[in-house]
């Protein structure tokens, strides 16, 4: 696999909405479980539509990635030009400091937003020119944008065996559960026992 989408939940269905959230580190966590093996084994670009939630989460993971693996590359492909320009400040602020990191941006449509069919087409885009998939997306919950996204990954799956991996919510889970353990317990005196 050369190209990675790599995409979930908007941070607000999540119910988050600072970047001071306790819950980011694990999702980033997960990511990055995901990541490394993949980029370990030739991995070349991460692809995200950029945005606020999982997508620019992937993309802090993807630029801390890169500084132990060179090779590796970030893109964000929104749906249309100046995605950001709505959100709040500090999010704005955020996006534009995570853009300092990415390789290249593009949007596929080059004006405002006009209608749900730029997202359509940058879904299309994305799948056209990416091998996998790394979704963050709760089978449990059921729905959510990550839901449709899902669909298209798993159609061009059995169709053409495009690569799907998926982190859920036990996943995340697992990752906090470990943390919490590390830092009761000294796990190195736990082996000398």
């Amino acid at each position: 696999m050369k190209n990675l989408l790599i995409t979930g939940y908007r941070a607000h269905e999540l119910g988050i909405f600072d970047q001071k959230h306790k819950g980011i580190p694990y999702i980033r966590k997960a990511i990055e479980s995901k990541l490394i093996p993949l980029v370990e084994e030739g991995l070349e670009w991460v692809i995200t539509p950029g945005q606020y939630g999982v997508d620019l989460w992937a993309c802090e993971t993807a630029i801390e990635l890169k500084k132990h693996y060179p090779r590796l590359r970030l893109s964000i492909v929104t749906a249309f030009a100046g995605q950001e320009e709505k959100w709040k400040v500090d999010k704005q602020e955020y996006y534009r400091e995570i853009i300092k990191g990415v390789d290249y941006i593009g949007s596929v449509s080059k004006q405002p937003y006009s209608g749900a069919w730029q997202f359509r087409a940058r879904d299309e885009l994305l799948l056209r020119k990416t091998d996998g998939i790394l979704l963050v997306y709760d089978e449990e919950a059921g729905d959510g944008s990550p839901k449709f996204m899902k669909e298209k990954a798993l159609r061009k799956n059995a169709e053409e065996g495009y690569g799907y991996i998926a982190i859920g919510a036990e996943e995340i889970q697992s990752m906090a559960n470990e943390e919490t353990f590390e830092h009761f317990y000294d796990v190195d005196d736990l082996h000398q026992n």
